[in-house]
This record gives C-alpha cells, sequence and structure tokens, in this order.
C-alpha cells in the first residue's frame, strides 16, 4: 500500500478576505503545506483564464482544467489520467482524475456546487449518479473532495450520507468563512474502501488572509484496485460493496 496528501482548496479566484486578487498567496499556502495533489476550485476567476497555469508554473506542478472561470482544476507533482470536466447545471462542476503509482490507483473527484438549495440538489443527483458515482468505471478507491457550498444540513446532504462515507474531520472543523470559520463547506467524502489515516485543516495567519476558504489535507492510503471488485448481486440502497479477490 502507498500513501498520498490530497488538499482541496477553494481560492476564491485568488481573492482574499482582505479582497485583494493575491493568488500568489495561495501558491504560498500550497507550498508550506506539501500536498502532492491539489484539488482548486474557483480557479480562474475575476478574469484570469491563466490563473491555474501560472500557479502551476510558481509551485512546480503539473496543472489540469481551469478551462472555466471560477471553475475547477488539479495541481500534481504526479501524472494524472483519465481527466475531464463536467458541468453539473447552474454554476456546478465536477472534475474527475486518476492517480496510479506502483500499480495502485485513486480516482479523485473535485467538486464544487452551488450554494442555492434547488440547483445544489440537482447537483448532487448527477453527482452521485450514472455517469459519476455510480459509474461502473469507477472500481478503484475514490475520494469526492470539494466545496459542497452548504452552510449546516444542505439540500441533497441525505443523498450524500446514505452512499458515501463521510471523511473524519477534526473537532473544530470549520473552513468558511476563513477569517471566523464556521461553516464545513469544504470537505472530503471516501468511496468504494479508500482508507483515509489523517484529515487536518490548515489554519494560519495566511490562510486566513488568502482565501475566504481554508484548505483541507486528506492523507490517503490506497490498495491494489484487484482487490476491489463490483459484486455482480444488486447493490442496497445505491451503495457499491466491496468483494475482496
Amino acid at each position: 500500500m502507498i500513501s498520498v496528501r490530497v488538499m482541496t482548496y477553494n481560492i476564491n479566484g485568488g481573492i482574499g478576505s482582505d479582497h485583494l486578487c493575491q493568488p500568489e498567496r495561495a501558491a504560498a499556502v500550497i507550498a508550506a503545506s506539501a500536498p502532492d495533489i491539489v484539488a482548486l476550485q474557483d480557479v480562474g476567476g475575476n478574469g484570469d483564464s491563466g490563473q491555474l497555469q501560472h500557479l502551476a508554473a510558481e509551485l512546480g506542478m503539473r496543472c489540469w482544467g481551469g478551462t472555466q472561470e471560477n471553475g475547477v482544476g488539479f495541481l500534481s507533482y504526479y501524472p494524472l489520467s483519465g481527466v475531464r470536466e463536467f458541468d453539473l447545471g447552474e454554476g456546478g462542476y465536477c472534475q474527475r482524475a486518476d492517480f496510479e503509482k506502483h500499480g495502485q490507483r485513486l480516482h479523485l473527484l473535485n467538486v464544487r456546487l452551488a450554494s442555492a438549495a434547488g440547483p445544489r440538489q440537482l447537483q448532487i443527483g448527477t453527482l452521485l449518479g450514472s455517469d459519476f458515482l455510480s459509474s461502473r468505471s469507477l472500481v478503484c478507491p475514490t475520494l469526492i473532495c470539494g466545496d459542497f457550498a452548504d452552510h449546516w444540513w444542505g439540500a441533497g446532504n441525505f443523498s450524500l450520507a446514505v452512499m458515501l462515507q463521510r471523511a473524519p474531520r477534526p473537532w473544530f472543523s470549520g473552513t468558511y468563512p476563513a477569517q471566523m470559520p464556521l461553516f464545513g463547506r469544504d470537505r472530503g467524502y471516501a468511496y468504494n474502501g479508500l482508507n483515509i489515516l489523517d484529515v487536518s485543516i490548515v489554519h494560519s495567519s495566511l490562510t486566513r488572509k488568502a482565501s475566504q476558504h481554508l484548505p483541507v489535507i486528506f492523507t490517503l492510503q490506497i490498495a491494489d484496485p484487484r482487490l476491489y471488485l463490483r459484486q455482480r448481486k444488486p447493490m442496497k440502497a445505491g451503495r457499491m460493496e466491496i468483494a475482496h479477490g
């Protein structure tokens, strides 16, 4: 088994809590946290279509995505394969990528949802549907992370709770707004037997200024994908079951 550090971070288009657009502060936050892979949301805002590429160059990482204003993108020190972007409608986006090392594969889904109840519920329904989490191509351990755009118990959260395993969180789990984080909008879910070793929220004077969101880091352990096979019998309650081979 191998471990990998994945950060999810809504950089708010590089605009900090002081309303200044300084994306280099988000780059400094990422550099100080030393993740292997970063799932970014609200990247490329403020009319800066090259923001993701600038961050990648500053950090010495590869980048994928950033094609939509206020969209999603990946930064990684490792190659990612099968990277695709999906429009969930009403300002919601999802980006999928596969990370593979020593024959062990991890599926990554980077999401940004809308805060309005109706659109958000529809976006979650699409995310849990046959094109995404219920897809037969999603057979390895999976991390779904990003900005879920809810404040308390938002519309569609029951469906997320039924199908996915929410990643453990620190006791004080707020990530938004960064200067006084009351809400846990930025988080992750595990699927297909993913083992999450640790979850931490990055608190510092810099993270409180760099964006309206605090970044979250997941330390993941992934196993040989041959251990995770889809059962042939019908699934219960829309869940995917694990068959040990």
